[in-house]
């Protein structure tokens, strides 16, 4: 057996759906198949039942996080047009403010140029802003950074044209940066008509040339992989109107390490994309005597003892490279031969 040791890694767009969507996943159990996944840091997306666009909100969230969270912990703040008063104040709580230009639900959706102007001015500069942009959107968000001179992260990039203008706006000296996730990585537009409504996220599965173009800039324009963990039921996904989303802190590890046995990634290079630079961009806190040992014995991706709720992944017969082993925080097994020995509450919130 060969066994390969990293860092604790840091997964920065989660959905943990607390509060109101407990059903699908909570504090408690994303976070502990976040260890499985050998994540030790995770943030999570504001756009809960209800939203975290407000001070009670979000201290609400927390306090439930402090009390079941396994691993580290942080949350994002939603921007929305009638809580813009609330941005300095959430400022002081949230990891991140996160902006949707694309789809989302609920009260989160920013359409107005006064929303946007607000957020850039209302949120503390010492915070990163992150965005939701697609296609023409990507462009938009770029235009804010040059114009207020302020980083902006873009979530889960996932079309040929958005990180070619997203390299030409680093190439320009533009404070930005994104995230890809492994299903945009490793599943297409093909693999969403033989999943059916399991292959249904946002953005959508790109073609084989977007998939390509992103593994094309994964040794220079990508900043992060990130998940976008987004549980639901398979009640829910069978239903006439199936949500988008698809559940992934078990898997990323293991299929990027895939990319390492094919000689697509090196092991420094994932290093830097799941562990240095998610700290780095979002200034999250070192995490001393942390590591994550993995079996590199090649195995098959299966929806068996997951430990999300949800309890499946749309990368089931897949092939991965890596299966962890043990996981330590801070001195203390948290993860060891496929058991969570991390007890709820026993991690920390970030601020």
């Amino acid at each position: 057996m060969t066994t390969l040791t990293l860092p604790g890694l840091a997964d920065v767009h989660t959905h943990l759906r607390v509060p109101g969507g407990e059903h699908k996943e909570d504090f408690a159990t994303g976070t502990a198949a976040a260890l499985a996944g050998g994540i030790t840091t995770v943030l999570a997306m504001p756009n809960t039942s209800p939203p975290l666009t407000t001070p009670d909100a979000l201290a609400l969230a927390y306090n439930r996080a402090t009390a079941a969270t396994r691993c580290d912990l942080g949350l994002y703040a939603g921007a929305s047009p009638e809580d813009v008063a609330h941005l300095p104040a959430l400022g002081e709580q949230a990891v991140a403010l996160k902006i949707y230009l694309n789809d989302t639900f609920g009260k989160l959706r920013v359409e107005d140029l006064a929303t946007l102007r607000a957020c850039f001015q209302l949120w503390p500069r010492h915070k990163l802003i992150a965005m939701h942009a697609e296609k023409q959107s990507v462009a938009v968000g770029i235009g804010l950074a040059a114009t207020y001179g302020r980083s902006v992260h873009f979530c889960h990039i996932s079309r040929r044209q958005e990180i070619e203008l997203i390299a030409d706006a680093k190439a320009a000296g533009l404070p930005v940066t994104c995230e890809v996730t492994p299903h945009h990585l490793f599943l297409d537009e093909g693999d969403a008509t033989r999943l059916g409504p399991l292959g249904d996220m946002r953005p959508i599965l790109g073609t084989a040339d977007d998939v390509a173009a992103l593994w094309e800039h994964i040794n220079s324009t990508i900043d992060c992989i990130a998940t976008d963990h987004a549980p639901h039921t398979l009640a829910e996904k069978h239903s006439d109107s199936p949500p988008p989303g698809v559940a992934g802190l078990e898997t990323s590890l293991p299929l990027m390490l895939h990319g390492v046995v094919d000689g697509r990634i090196t092991t420094d290079r994932l290093i830097q994309l799941m562990a240095t630079n998610p700290r780095r961009i979002f200034d999250l806190p070192a995490q001393p005597d942390t590591q994550v040992e993995v079996d590199m014995t090649p195995y098959t991706i299966s929806n068996d003892n997951l430990y999300t709720k949800c309890g499946w992944t749309p990368f089931a017969g897949m092939a991965a490279a890596g299966r962890v082993q043990r996981v330590t925080l801070r001195g203390q097994i948290v993860y060891e031969d496929g058991r969570v020995t991390a007890v709820p509450g026993s991690g920390r919130v970030v601020l």
